[in-house]
């Protein structure tokens, strides 16, 4: 990958170019405000640097979106009722309630119902959280893994193990040596149909560990739309995390 940049507004873009076979110019804001432009080798630069500045209003505009969430962590939330917090697509409020008995945390109606002994205790209340969600994502993911995995099985992949990972910069990795799908925990934020192409996306790798010709045919071939939900995952769902 090439670094690039641009000026626009007065204001320095800096861009990587990653040259791969996809049909369009693609322009995607990672989590950590790094902006990937993907293009084939046969889109000349003058085009891409167009392209790129054509978009400017939109790449600032995201990347402000993006410094205000990050200055807004997890790790400082206060777990109270009225925060939001998102759940496979949907965006839910959190209301906490005094738990008589057991502490658990459901949704309901629009809301997260965080049920616990000391509402004061914030530590207490993030670990709730944080075991919900894992144990959410854990069971969308195999859920997702067993609809995805029949595509794949009949040119001889061996079913993987799923493990997950809180990531920076991306949603999968597929660690071919110990036959793991490596996921980012934050995944399960997204939509059920986004997650099912980043499963596909690391089933492909353990056919084809690379981003050849022939990993995106065979992608192309089991999810024609696979770029419409990567567009969501990275333009829209992500600024949410």
């Amino acid at each position: 990958m090439e670094k690039h940049q641009i000026v626009y507004a007065n204001r320095i873009i800096e861009f990587f170019i990653e040259r791969k076979n996809v049909k369009n110019v693609n322009l995607n804001i990672k989590p950590n405000m790094t902006i990937m432009v993907s293009a084939s080798e046969k889109v000349p630069l003058n085009f891409i640097y167009d392209f790129v500045k054509s978009k400017g209003g939109w790449i600032l505009k995201n990347v402000k979106n993006f410094e205000r969430v990050q200055s807004y962590k997890q790790s400082e939330r206060e777990f109270v009722s009225g925060e939001s917090y998102k759940y496979l697509g949907k965006q839910y409020r959190l209301r906490v309630e005094t738990a008589i008995e057991e502490e658990r945390v459901k949704y309901y109606r629009g809301f997260i119902i965080l049920i616990v002994k000391d509402p004061n205790d914030r530590a207490r209340k993030a670990k709730l959280m944080d075991e919900w969600y894992r144990e959410k994502a854990i069971k969308t993911f195999e859920m997702s893994l067993d609809k995805q995995y029949p595509l794949v099985q009949k040119y001889g992949v061996k079913k993987p193990r799923i493990d997950l990972r809180i990531m920076k910069a991306r949603w999968g990795s597929a660690l071919i040596d110990s036959n793991t799908i490596l996921l980012n925990s934050e995944l399960i934020k997204a939509p059920k149909h986004c997650i099912d192409y980043v499963m596909l996306h690391e089933l492909i790798h353990f056919q084809f560990n690379d981003h050849k010709d022939s990993f995106y045919n065979m992608l192309f071939s089991l999810m024609p739309d696979w770029e419409k939900r990567k567009a969501m995952l990275d333009e829209e769902i992500v600024r949410e995390l």
